[in-house]
């Protein structure tokens, strides 16, 4: 192991030029944790939250920062020997940042309960987009929302990263999936399993959509009140589960006012989880949409394709050759 890495750093909030290439300290293996060679690092909403001075910016204690939660590469070192994921294992997973240095860097250190062996059958490329989208995807409709035959869902941002996840495993589980999304998303969220696509750039959803049991929320209230909205459209007492930081001030209060029942969600680097999602990725059952691959010299334009807010499915890096 050499004792630096190249990686992303941040040495203060800003916008995307914040985010500098250099050298800075390779992770140190503790404990029950994986050293891994990073191939591809996923690129997330909340990354550039953080990197702007918001998300988890506050908990972090030292600069530079390396951000970057989703990572998908190749065992460098193992808890222990007889392990069964052993040095050059293919796996994939989740770093919690700034808890653990995160994956913009040719190397993460992470714990064993947050790594699973990668999907044969998708590229690093691919495995490293879906971690986080997956995961948080799972946790709203599969564990709060219990995704069943003959529940109504309506998932907000159904193009986005979590958002073509939260499509796939509502329709898998059986229910009937209402997602907004631009016009020309349309045809492509119904062939990963919608019902329902409603055209948010000429259509308010409210005017045409009833009586649902479940809203995802993936927007909030920072984009025309798309949360506030979704009280209107829900069945008394249905479920609102909303996900990004900071998206909607007063929501617990606005949704007890409305006589419904609410929460957030956050995400937890669950690896018994993310096996689960891996084995319906191999299986074809889910899939993984990579929109757009950057390296990460390129970390500046990757940063501003997320924020931009019209990719389709995931924004990932290219770290090293895998």
């Amino acid at each position: 192991m050499p004792k630096t890495m190249r990686a992303a750093l941040l040495d203060a909030a800003g916008g995307p030029e914040a985010l500098r290439l250099g050298d800075t300290a390779a992770p140190d293996r503790v404990n029950a944790e994986f050293l891994v060679k990073v191939v591809a690092a996923g690129v997330n909403p909340i990354d550039a939250k953080t990197r702007a001075g918001r998300g988890v910016f506050e908990a972090i204690r030292t600069f530079p920062a390396v951000l970057g939660h989703d990572f998908s590469g190749v065992v460098v070192e193992s808890p222990y020997s007889a392990h069964p994921l052993r040095p050059g294992d293919e796996v994939f997973g989740m770093v919690m940042v700034p808890r653990f240095g995160g994956s913009y860097a040719e190397y993460v250190s992470v714990p064993s309960l947050s790594v699973v062996r990668k999907p044969a059958t998708l590229s690093h490329i691919e495995a490293a987009g879906a971690p986080l989208a997956a995961l948080t995807a799972w946790g709203m409709v599969v564990e709060v929302a219990k995704a069943h035959e003959g529940q109504r869902m309506l998932i907000h941002a159904g193009s986005g990263g979590v958002g073509h996840f939260a499509v796939q495993f509502a329709s898998y589980f059986g229910a009937h999936v209402i997602a907004t999304a631009s016009g020309a998303h349309g045809s492509w969220l119904r062939s990963l399993g919608a019902s329902e696509v409603v055209d948010y750039t000429t259509t308010r959803f409210e005017d045409v959509v009833r009586e649902v049991d479940v809203v995802i929320d993936l927007v909030g209230n920072v984009h025309d009140d798309t949360g506030s909205r979704s009280l209107t459209v829900l069945r008394p007492g249905g479920l609102i589960i909303n996900a990004p930081t900071g998206s909607w001030p007063g929501f617990a209060e606005e949704v007890s006012a409305a006589g419904m029942r609410g929460t957030h969600y956050r995400v937890a680097p669950d690896g018994t989880t993310l096996a689960v999602i891996s084995r319906l990725l191999e299986a074809g059952n889910v899939r993984v949409h990579v929109d757009q691959i950057y390296a990460l010299e390129q970390i500046a334009e990757a940063h501003r394709a997320v924020e931009s807010g019209h990719t389709r499915g995931k924004v990932v890096l290219k770290i090293a050759e895998g």
